[in-house]
């Protein structure tokens, strides 16, 4: 992240800016040395623009192959360098400039990352710190008559006939703020405690697709595609009903943690407090998805 300005330092503002972006070539979010990725690609679009590095900050990382309909980010630019994004007096602002520049930048991507939305952010906002909620959809088709070759690369094939309702309940039951040890990979120094808001299963009447719909205030690393194979197990009868809450109560991680194939991940969107009836309501909210927090 790049650091605040001192007082000899050139004053910075804050762009937030929305994408939405095919994951099936990437290798995930985060730069890697060598390997496409999409912050790499967004980086080097947002370079040629700028004429030097710019590092961004994203609401959620996303894995290998997950996609996104709804991504946020911030990066941090000096005033000289936002304005002189409108080369042309005449020309429409900076924001909607820099999407239409960066769209150029990201022609060679085919598509695959797509810039829907820029804009100076509010006093105080973080793409990760600051966001109340991230959602995420799965859609799985679980009989020959549902397979849809166009929607292959984003949608899990699953070889039996699942039971919805039956996975709706499961899911549901583990609903609220809980450890989700058993279901995330940990990191270093950061907590596994989460609150699920929403998680359930539907099945739609006229494709027959299923599609799980969860919100969480975070996800921590995998928990959104080792709850979806946990409740998928369930839903074709490995394992008996309530094996997942039993699973989240035992918190440990071990072979039994599955994870769901990443292509049919989508994040859906990312909410964020309404600076409208408070102006300090991002930063505080900001600090307290710092702290952290403990199961009470």
């Amino acid at each position: 992240m790049i650091p605040m300005p001192t007082p000899s330092d050139p004053a910075l503002v804050r762009v937030r800016m929305d994408l939405a972006y095919d994951g099936t070539d990437y290798k995930g979010w985060a730069t890697q040395p060598g390997l496409p990725t999409v912050q790499g690609a967004l980086e080097d679009g947002l370079a040629m623009i700028i004429r030097r590095p710019v590092r961004t900050v994203v609401a959620g990382r996303t894995d290998a192959g997950v996609h996104a309909h709804g991504q946020v980010v911030h990066f941090d630019l000096t005033e000289a360098e936002w304005n002189a994004v409108t080369r042309n007096p005449d020309a429409a602002g900076p924001a909607s400039t820099l999407v239409r520049r960066l769209s150029g930048a990201l022609s060679r991507e085919r598509g695959a990352l797509v810039v829907t939305g820029a804009s100076l952010a509010p006093e105080g906002f973080d793409a990760r710190f600051s966001a109340l909620w991230r959602s995420y959809r799965y859609a799985i088709s679980d009989s020959s008559e549902t397979r849809d070759p166009l929607n292959r690369r984003s949608t899990y094939w699953h070889k039996e006939p699942l039971d919805a309702e039956l996975m709706d309940a499961e899911a549901k039951a583990v609903l609220g703020l809980h450890d989700f040890l058993t279901f995330c990979k940990p990191r270093a120094g950061a907590t596994t405690i989460r609150e699920l808001q929403d998680f359930g299963f539907t099945r739609d009447g006229q494709s027959g697709l299923i599609t799980a719909h969860l919100q969480a205030d975070a996800f921590c690393h995998n928990m959104v595609r080792a709850l979806v194979a946990a409740v998928v197990q369930v839903g074709e009868g490995r394992h008996p009903a309530g094996w997942v809450s039993e699973r989240l109560e035992a918190m440990v991680r071990d072979s039994q943690t599955r994870l769901a194939p990443p292509h049919a991940l989508v994040l859906e969107h990312v909410e964020y407090p309404d600076v409208g009836s408070d102006p300090r309501a991002l930063a505080s909210r900001a600090a307290g998805t710092r702290a952290r927090r403990t199961v009470a």
